[in-house]
């Protein structure tokens, strides 16, 4: 299990409202849902920027693994 870390923050109640209504769980769930698409965020940001810098060369019948008759 991942160390636990106690925070404190300001963060406007009427969104923080919204965000528990929509995800329909806890404060605590509602904060780590959003960690959580904001990580994916950023590794999906880190991705885009490989974009077109990868030259990957697959033979396809080899990787099907289909004899070449």
């Amino acid at each position: 299990m991942a160390k636990i870390k106690r925070i404190s923050a300001n963060i406007p109640e009427s969104l923080v409202k919204e965000a528990c209504a929509i995800t329909g769980t806890t404060l605590t769930e509602t904060l780590i849902q959003g960690l959580i698409l904001i990580k994916r965020a950023g590794a999906f940001e880190k991705a885009k920027a490989l974009q077109g810098k990868l030259s990957i060369k697959v033979d396809l019948e080899v990787s099907r693994e289909r004899s070449h008759s």
